[in-house]
C-alpha cells in the first residue's frame, strides 16, 4: 500500500527498513518502485533522498519516475519527501548551481549562511553542514506530528534548507543559526528534513503517523 521510490539514492534501504519496522505491526505492505508505472495503484508514495539536489532530481528524471510521481500527486495520492526528498518537492535549489525541483511546495532550497554565530559558544560560528541532533518546534497541529512533543529532538545532516514561500505550509521549524522549516505540508505533499531512520522513537513515530493517515 506504500510505494517507496528507488531512484538510486544512498539511504533507500535504511528508509525502507524504518518503514518496515512500523508497517509490520500495522499490517501494511511496503513496496520499492524503481521503474515508471502507474503509482495510483498504491495508497501513498515516499520519496527518500540523500546527496546533492541536482544529482537526485536528474536521477529521478533519467529513470522516468518524475511524471508518474507528479501524476499520482495530482490524482490526490499523499506523498512524503524525506531529507533531500523533501527538498525536491520545492520549486528550485541553489545547490551547486540552479536546479529545478518538482514544484509541489512553493519555495526555494538555500544554503545555510556562512559564519553564523553559535549561541552556545560565544565567539564561535556554527559548522555547515548541520550534523547531529536538533529540536523540532511545532508551528501547527497536524496528524503527521501526533504524539511528537514540541521541542522533540531529531537527527539532521544537511547544508541546505527549505525556504517555504507559504508560511501555512510550515508544520515545524528548527533553529540552526536561522529558524528554518524542518517539517512541511502543502496540499497532499508532506516533507521532513531530519533523517527519521536515525531519529529513533521520534522518527518512527512520524513514519507511523504517515502510514495511519493514508490507510485509516
Amino acid at each position: 500500500m506504500i510505494a517507496i521510490i528507488d531512484y538510486g539514492v544512498g539511504n533507500l534501504r535504511s528508509v525502507y527498513k524504518a518503514f518496515e519496522t512500523v508497517a509490520v505491526p500495522l499490517g501494511i505492505p511496503v513496496d520499492i518502485v524503481d521503474r515508471p508505472t502507474d503509482l495510483t495503484r498504491w495508497r501513498a508514495i515516499v520519496l527518500p533522498g540523500q546527496g546533492a539536489f541536482g544529482d537526485s532530481v536528474n536521477n529521478l528524471r533519467a529513470q522516468g519516475l518524475e511524471q508518474p510521481l507528479l501524476d499520482a500527486v495530482d490524482a490526490g495520492l499523499p506523498l512524503l519527501g524525506i531529507c533531500v526528498g523533501m527538498q525536491l518537492l520545492f520549486d528550485e535549489s541553489e545547490e551547486m548551481g540552479c536546479h529545478e525541483g518538482l514544484h509541489l511546495i512553493p519555495g526555494k532550497v538555500r544554503r545555510f549562511p556562512d559564519q553564523m554565530p553559535d549561541p552556545g559558544s560565544p565567539g564561535r560560528t556554527l559548522r555547515v553542514p548541520q550534523i547531529g541532533w536538533n529540536q523540532l518546534h511545532r508551528r501547527q497541529e497536524n496528524p503527521l506530528l501526533a504524539g511528537v512533543p514540541d521541542g522533540a529532538y531529531a537527527y539532521f545532516a544537511h547544508s541546505y534548507f527549505c525556504d517555504a514561500t507559504d508560511p501555512e505550509a510550515v508544520l515545524a521549524t528548527t533553529d540552526y543559526g536561522i529558524d528554518y522549516p524542518s517539517i512541511v505540508r502543502y496540499k497532499n505533499a508532506w516533507g521532513i528534513q531530519p533523517h527519521p531512520e536515525k531519529s529513533h522513537t521520534v522518527g518512527l513515530r512520524i513514519l507511523a503517523n504517515f502510514m495511519r493517515m493514508v490507510t485509516g
